[in-house]
């Protein structure tokens, strides 16, 4: 296992769910964290209990990963002992509506394209230039089993995750003369505030996503991306699916009624 110890680790989306669990499995081992979210109130909280907890070093900064120019300044005025990142996680996603493409409103299509792939692209561009300056690095971007199957009422949330795939796959062909790593970790169901968020708050249906089943949560996910960056320098993850026991992919689930 590669040490974790005094690693600069980038986080986008720290607030809740997957990347919060992320920040708290790399404090543990001893990494330093910039964690990046656009709710700074909450995100302050989350860093100081880190801080408190773990005796960890963390930097929190307020950044929109829609907003080019904000993700550029952000992470190009990062204090002088911050700048050389050396784990980029890519958590920061969502998805809007659960409507057929010719039902559903372009304001949920442009949500989810502007973060789950011009987001995760603007963040991505800043922090490689200097992974490659420097021969080092690793990016995990949290991808989904969307990005391997379609489904209806998921189209465009889909696309934009089989775009993660192929973003992951393509950055590690052109970093491929680096020592850079590059991995994705594709979860399927997962317990956090994602569902919440697609069906705009509608509790009920929110949980019904998880009817019948155990579903993975936050800490499960944190676990394979530890796994992922503590691989020894000549191995790297490319990719790593992983659902719930009951769950085969997007269409198949076994749920106890």
């Amino acid at each position: 296992m590669e040490s974790l110890k005094d690693r600069i680790v980038f986080i986008t989306g720290a607030t809740e769910g997957i990347g919060k669990a992320c920040a708290i499995a790399f404090a543990k081992e001893g990494a330093k964290l910039v964690l990046t979210a656009r709710r700074i109130n909450v995100l302050n909280d989350i860093a100081e209990n880190i801080r408190n907890k773990f005796n960890a070093e963390v930097h929190a900064v307020k950044m929109d990963v829609q907003n080019f120019d904000e993700v550029s300044w952000t992470i190009n005025s990062l204090p002088e002992e911050w700048k050389n990142i050396d784990i980029l996680l890519n958590n920061a996603g969502l998805a809007r509506g659960f409507n057929k493409i010719h039902e559903d409103d372009k304001e949920n299509w442009d949500s989810m394209i502007d973060t789950n792939i011009k987001g995760l692209l603007y963040v991505t561009k800043e922090i490689v230039k200097g992974m490659n300056a420097r021969n080092y690095g690793h990016v995990i971007n949290i991808g989904s089993t969307a990005g391997h199957m379609s489904y209806s009422g998921g189209g465009v949330y889909c696309a934009t995750k089989f775009a993660v795939r192929a973003i992951t796959d393509a950055l590690r062909l052109d970093v491929l003369s680096k020592q850079i790593r590059v991995s994705s970790v594709d979860p399927g169901a997962v317990e956090t505030n994602f569902s919440n968020i697609r069906f705009d708050g509608d509790t009920g249906k929110a949980k019904n996503v998880y009817r019948g089943m155990t579903p993975l949560n936050g800490d499960d996910i944190a676990e394979a991306v530890i796994f992922c960056a503590t691989r020894p320098p000549h191995a790297n993850i490319n990719e790593m699916i992983i659902t719930p026991t009951v769950q085969a992919n997007s269409f198949f689930v076994h749920r106890e009624e």
